[in-house]
């Protein structure tokens, strides 16, 4: 066993040297952190004000979801590469239709290109992340077919790719057992990764600390998650490779996956990292300190010269997208879902922060964080006030369709009928689904009519449904 174990590390660092070699003797990418300008706002800027306030950041890079004209032609002349992506829900239909294919690469990239530096087509955002469909199988031939549809119209800087989040691996920990998924390592995995391969792209990865640690924050140090330094040394058993923050834990963890599918010298690209600066009460760690010291350390880490890289791939360029340019109001899901902005959608920065990595000192003054700590005690899921009535009603009666019971008390006669006001019923119904049905995944949100509070609203004999932590 211990020979076996030898050989195994032996291997190990052959490959990682090999890696380094073919690091070395190829052109490097730049670092060149960008940002992710997401869109699901209601009150979000005009996209001139956006690509000014992209400028302020010095970001190097700007990923948005979709083919926005208005936003490409902002980004005309610019000299910020651009990622477009294609959106999900067409990803079969290109699959089988290189017409189709030619004709959206032909509006939505060749229109603007090459004054738009478009750089990156992303196929679909987190498919693997989506429920068991026909989109699995045809993602990969709608990558071929949107890159021979490049080809085609001589676009050859254009890379194309698609971003996975880290559910894609199976297993994660430690790192040098990364692997990915076996419901789709043959059939989506494999023949992603030949591609990529084939093409000299990047294998593009959402990657949070912040969830990992959140899941977990009694095994996992805050300071390690936040990349701080001195704070934690984890060695992994079987390659001896030292670790001294999360994220490069888990960076590594898909690169030994990718060793593992048969494809050790793929590069990586950060298709998304962030940390949330707000969210909902019983979610632990989201603060404008918090956010703002991982973000600022992730920037001072992937734009360390010489480059840094990862334990397993030393001195590799990371490409990166912050995410978000804005707090987004109408994202779905939990609170920090809409809380991991660089900006508040009024163009107010949130905290300090240069993607360039040239700022190495920031002015002191951010808010103390007070919710490092899992809170406890009771919560209660109430609306929003000032919320559409007419908004209000359907999900009054959604919420009231769900679960066992929800609504009963406050049917005529019932203890908390009274007062018959819409908000008073919407806001009974919300905690009476959200208390029963929180540990299935439910949450407190309700298209943006509701909010958690830890202020009883209950009175005499109506008692609300509350969550206990």
């Amino acid at each position: 066993m211990k020979q076996k174990t030898h050989n195994k590390m032996g291997l190990i660092l052959l490959i990682h040297l090999l890696y380094l070699l073919f690091s070395l003797s190829s052109a490097e990418i730049a670092p060149k952190p960008g940002v992710c300008y997401g869109q699901l706002g209601n009150n979000l800027p005009q996209p001139s004000t956006s690509i000014k306030l992209i400028k302020s950041l010095k970001a190097g890079r700007v990923k948005i979801y979709d083919t926005n004209p208005n936003i490409l032609k902002q980004l005309k002349n610019t000299n910020i590469q651009v990622s477009v992506m294609v959106p999900n829900e067409l990803i079969t239909f290109i699959a089988n239709n290189q017409t189709l294919s030619n004709n959206w690469v032909r509006s939505n990239i060749l229109r603007f290109y090459p004054k738009t530096k478009i750089r990156y087509v992303l196929v679909g955002n987190e498919i693997l992340s989506l429920p068991d469909n026909v989109t699995w199988t045809n993602l990969v031939p709608a990558m071929r077919q949107i890159r021979r549809s490049l080809t085609f119209f001589k676009l050859k800087k254009v890379k194309v790719g698609t971003p996975l989040a880290m559910d894609c691996l199976e297993v994660s920990f430690p790192p040098s057992s990364g692997k990915f998924r076996l419901s789709v390592t043959d059939s989506v995995i494999k023949p992603l990764l030949q591609f990529v391969n084939r093409t000299k792209s990047f294998f593009f990865i959402d990657v949070y600390p912040y969830f990992a640690w959140a899941s977990d924050p009694v095994n996992i140090k805050l300071g390690y998650a936040l990349l701080e330094p001195n704070v934690l040394a984890y060695t992994d058993p079987v390659t001896g490779l030292m670790y001294t923050n999360l994220l490069e834990q888990m960076l590594d963890a898909v690169y030994f996956a990718m060793n593992r599918a048969g494809y050790p010298f793929i590069r990586l690209f950060i298709a998304e990292t962030g940390w949330p600066n707000g969210g909902d009460i019983d979610q632990i760690g989201a603060s404008i300190y918090n956010a703002a010291v991982y973000n600022r350390n992730v920037i001072k880490l992937l734009t360390q010269k010489p480059l840094r890289g990862t334990p397993y791939k030393p001195f590799v360029a990371l490409p990166s997208f912050i995410f978000s340019l804005y707090n987004e109001n109408e994202k779905p899901g939990l609170g920090t879902e809409r809380h991991f902005g660089l900006f508040y959608p009024n163009g107010s920065g949130i905290y300090p922060i240069d993607l360039s990595g040239k700022t190495l000192e920031y002015p002191k003054g951010l808010p103390v964080p007070t919710n490092n700590e899992p809170y406890k005690g009771k919560i209660w899921c109430v609306a929003m006030r000032g919320a559409n009535m007419t908004a209000l009603g359907g999900a009054l009666s959604y919420a009231c369709g769900q679960g066992n019971g929800t609504c009963g008390p406050i049917k005529p006669g019932g203890k908390c009928f009274k007062p018959d006001s819409m908000w008073w019923h919407a806001s009974y119904a919300f905690s009476s689904y959200w208390a029963q049905l929180r540990k299935s995944g439910a949450t407190c949100y309700f298209d943006g009519l509701a909010v958690q509070t830890t202020k009883n609203p209950s009175f005499g004999s109506c008692k609300f449904p509350s969550v206990t932590l």
